[in-house]
Parts: structure tokens; C-alpha cells; sequence
């Protein structure tokens, strides 16, 4: 029956101690983000520092909001460019050979 009494108390004050590190914990928490709210503009009221990263997220998502659109144009015309350059490639390959092939002819 002791052995029973003494795990009992021993939860106790485990659960006690389990409450009372996330209670001191979560205020640790509550006074870093009152502090990150900003700073007092008078009538009590605050600039919060986390609305303005909001907005100016907000403003990034708007502003590169047509790049996915922009990227398969983009993709698209590269795509020609590397035809285009697979040509030159080829023509030149053929001017090397045929300049080599005169060069040897002279010699």
C-alpha cells in the first residue's frame, strides 16, 4: 500500500511540475511576442511589426503573382533559341570541316 501512496505522490508531482514548466514557458513566449508587436504610438495603440511583415508579404505575393504565366512564354522562346542555336551549331561544325578540308587540299 505504501509503494501505491508514493507513485501516486510522485505523479502528483510530476504533473505539477509538467504544468508548471509550460506555464512558465508559455509566458516566456507571450512576453517575446508582445515585444515583437512594436513600438507604442501613443492611446495605448502599436505598430505591429508582424502586420507590416504580413503586408509586405502580401505585396511580394501580388507582385510576382503573373511569373508562372510569364514562365512557360519564357520557357517556350528559349526552347526556339536552342533550335536556333542546334542550327549554328551544325553550320559551323560544316564551315570547320569544309575550311579543313580545304586547308588540306592546299598544303
Amino acid at each position: 500500500m505504501i509503494s501505491f501512496t508514493t507513485l501516486a505522490v510522485l505523479s502528483l508531482v510530476g504533473v505539477v511540475a509538467l504544468f508548471g514548466a509550460l506555464a512558465l514557458f508559455l509566458t516566456a513566449i507571450a512576453n517575446e511576442l508582445e515585444k515583437i508587436g512594436g513600438e507604442s504610438k501613443g492611446y495605448g495603440a502599436q505598430a505591429s511589426f508582424l502586420s507590416k511583415i504580413r503586408l509586405g508579404l502580401r505585396a511580394i505575393e501580388v507582385e510576382t503573382g503573373n511569373i508562372p504565366t510569364q514562365v512557360t512564354k519564357l520557357n517556350g522562346t528559349l526552347t526556339s533559341v536552342r533550335d536556333g542555336l542546334v542550327v549554328i551549331d551544325n553550320n559551323f561544325a560544316g564551315v570547320i570541316a569544309g575550311v579543313s578540308r580545304q586547308a588540306g587540299g592546299a598544303s
